[in-house]
């Protein structure tokens, strides 16, 4: 039996989320040796009773190899947080989704994606802004990220793929169940150029709880999000929310104060959300001419085996170079070259003199 199989098991059972996911981890090993565990075991870990008694009753019912098979048979592809394919932005996130199902294909590009959501009845103008941001974003080699539902959304994928860029969409339900069926033509091109995602097992349907969770994986993905309209009660606005407590750029398109479906773009604003009055104002932001470097590094500087064991030993916490010679004995000249290259590759940071930690 796959591992992945036991991660798409403890995916469907209620209560058991990306907190207990990582602590039955953290105590068990393998989500396989959680699942077999004994009851006296489970019951020292950190699942609370509903979601020890929910994890009981999967466990009688659930048939691991019949849905391992439903997953293997169909288009979807599976990530896990142990898949090194797994986007590496929203692994960083708070409660990063365990399992992504993929119809599709990411690559190495998405990890430069901006978000774009606002309201599902868009006026005019606001179809327009989100027709002209995501399709000179997608001009520039950036991802457009949303959420496929009508409105903003749809507009924002259809623009990317007109100027033959990338865009991914995520569904607050399973990737075989599109929804808005309205939407069905569309996703079949996003999924030859760009991926479908969700964190829902396949067959579930679009419920209203499954939409504000989605939101945190727009956002996740995306190094900004921009709210192009929405009302005072816009699902747009929990993905702004999500996007500030990521530490993700927000921007807002100012609108008409008369007008209901701008009210909570100027309230973004008003709270201290950047005013997108420009494409130029999200591309300096990001930075563009970084990505450009660092994409051209990439292309043209073969990766090393001395970078990838060097990288090894760079995490999170600033690390100085002494350490690292140390650590790799190597000498310091080199070290210090491997790091000027990784640096311009986009792979690590350096946060202070000669400290530096992982992109």
């Amino acid at each position: 039996m796959e591992e992945k199989a036991y991660w798409i098991a403890f995916n469907q059972v209620r209560g058991i989320g990306p907190a207990r996911v990582a602590g039955l981890l953290e105590q068990f090993g393998t989500l396989e040796a959680a699942w077999h565990a004994p009851l006296r075991r489970l019951q020292q870990s950190r699942l609370d009773r509903r979601a020890l008694e929910n994890l009981l009753i999967a466990r009688r019912k659930f048939d691991l190899d019949k849905e391992w098979e439903r997953v293997s048979a169909s288009r979807a592809t599976l990530l896990t947080w142990l898949d090194d394919e797994y986007p590496a932005r929203l692994r960083a996130i708070d409660s990063p989704p365990p399992v992504l199902y993929l119809d599709g294909a990411l690559m190495p590009q998405d990890d430069w994606a901006v978000g774009i959501v606002g309201t599902r009845r868009a006026s005019v103008y606001g179809r327009e802004v989100a027709r002209r941001l995501a399709g000179e974003l997608a001009r520039q080699g950036v991802t457009v990220a949303s959420g496929l539902a009508l409105g903003v959304d749809t507009v924002a994928h259809q623009a990317a793929l007109e100027a033959g860029g990338r865009t991914i969409a995520v569904l607050g339900s399973g990737v075989d169940y599109i929804y808005p069926a309205q939407n069905k033509r569309l996703a079949q091109q996003i999924q030859e150029q760009g991926c479908i995602m969700s964190e829902y097992a396949l067959g579930v349907r679009p419920e209203a709880n499954n939409f504000p969770p989605r939101n945190r994986i727009i956002s996740g993905l995306s190094r900004a999000v921009a709210v192009i309209e929405a009302g005072e009660q816009s699902g747009a606005l929990i993905t702004a929310k999500f996007a500030a407590e990521q530490g993700r750029d927000v921007f807002a398109v100012p609108g008409n104060i008369l007008h209901p479906g701008s009210a909570g773009c100027n309230r973004l604003i008003q709270t201290g959300a950047i005013p997108l009055l420009s494409v130029d104002d999200v591309l300096e932001q990001l930075d563009m001419e970084r990505m450009l470097e660092q994409r051209t590094v990439k292309q043209y500087i073969p990766d090393d085996p001395l970078e990838a064991a060097l990288l090894e030993q760079i995490s999170g916490q600033p690390q100085h170079i002494d350490e690292l010679v140390r650590q790799l004995t190597l000498p310091a000249a080199q070290i210090s070259s491997l790091l000027a290259i990784m640096e311009l590759k986009g792979l690590i940071r350096q946060v202070s003199a000669m400290h530096y930690v992982r992109a």
